[in-house]
């Protein structure tokens, strides 16, 4: 079962760290892709980029209006993801719960919806 790991950390943290702290940051979050990579459970990760650059989109009454940012303001943004390959939810927990990002944030859990037959 495919699930998404959704990455939620502080900014401030992150743009606090010192040039080697968040080197040594990436590179455990490099070393922890390329593992789940190799066991199997890894499909894809990425970062995002800050929340600044975010560009919030909506649809109504036919209309497109953009606003920059999030749509809400959150103590944690979403910083990026892991999309996984786990047995069950228990494995993608197991999983998720090493993710080097969760000791400065949290580490939302969703599974991928499988589609519907008609």
């Amino acid at each position: 079962m495919k699930y998404l790991c959704l990455v939620y950390r502080e900014e401030k943290k992150v743009d606090a760290m010192s040039r080697p702290e968040f080197a040594a940051f990436v590179a455990e979050h490099r070393a922890y892709d390329e593992l789940l990579r190799k066991s199997g459970h890894g499909i894809v990760a990425e970062g995002l980029q800050p929340v600044r650059t975010a560009t919030t989109v909506r649809m109504r009454n036919g209309k497109v209006t953009t606003t920059d940012g999030p749509f809400a303001e959150t103590k944690e943004q979403l910083g990026g993801f892991f999309l996984i390959d786990a047995r069950d939810l228990d494995e993608a927990i197991r999983v998720a719960s090493k993710i080097p990002a969760a000791r400065l944030g949290s580490i939302e859990i969703r599974p991928i919806r499988e589609p519907e037959l008609p």
